[in-house]
């Protein structure tokens, strides 16, 4: 159970001691943010660029980026940190398509915090300007909370999920620097309103990127990676 977030099906009255609480939480967000600062001053300095990808599970994350990477690797140099709660699936599927990948298993940890990354990013060979994607765990609540060094956070929304999530997960969408909505090969068959939920994601930040794309189809990825480019070191 997140000791931030509370993820549990628990009901909890409010009591005395949701003071003592508010400050343990307060303490756990700024030793995080403290060492954040130094995952990123560790990035800057060797000009690496790191995304932090987030979404809910089966959004098409790992088969983006292992795309990516597919398409890029003669032109960039990419690592991926890979966040799962258990198995190194995604790892080797990143790794089956010429990308470098690290595996972080969480266990009951709903999300990667800093620390965790930052052992990580020490035993990665990454070269100078080179792009690292820190795919976090599938969950649209605490990875939000979390910095975790990198220089933008992208979300990414597949058709398959509602287009009401922005406005039910605002914290997540709020924070983010792009938008990717995916799978858009599946919008005949699915119920999702692709400018409702543009617009929604536009009242919770009025000034956030948003791209589609479909990785099996090829729509919208050079899109997709011109943005990678553009925000490069």
């Amino acid at each position: 159970m997140c000791g931030i977030c509370g993820c549990s099906e628990e009901v909890h009255e409010h009591h005395a001691h949701d003071d003592h609480l508010l400050h343990v939480e307060q303490n756990i967000l700024a030793k995080n943010q403290h060492i954040a600062l130094h995952n990123k001053s560790y990035l800057s300095n060797k000009n690496i660029v790191a995304f932090n990808i987030m979404s809910s599970p089966g959004s098409g994350k790992t088969t983006l980026l292992a795309k990516t990477i597919s398409d890029l690797k003669n032109e960039l140099d990419i690592a991926v940190v890979v966040g799962d709660q258990q198995t190194n699936y995604d790892a080797e599927l990143i790794k089956s398509s010429g990308g470098y990948a690290v595996q972080i298993n969480t266990g009951k940890a709903c999300h990667l915090d800093a620390h965790t990354v930052g052992h990580v990013l020490e035993k990665i060979p990454l070269k100078e300007k080179s792009i690292l994607f820190i795919e976090n765990i599938g969950n649209l609540v605490c990875p939000a909370l979390f910095d975790l060094g990198e220089q933008f956070k992208v979300v990414i929304l597949s058709v398959t999920e509602g287009d009401n999530k922005p406005l039910k997960y605002p914290d997540m969408f709020h924070c983010a620097d792009l938008i990717l909505i995916t799978k858009t090969d599946l919008l005949p068959y699915v119920d999702f309103d692709l400018d409702k939920c543009m617009e929604y994601a536009h009242q919770i930040k009025p000034d956030i990127e948003i791209l589609t794309l479909s990785t099996v189809k090829g729509d919208g990825l050079s899109h997709w990676y011109s943005w990678l480019k553009q925000h490069r070191v």
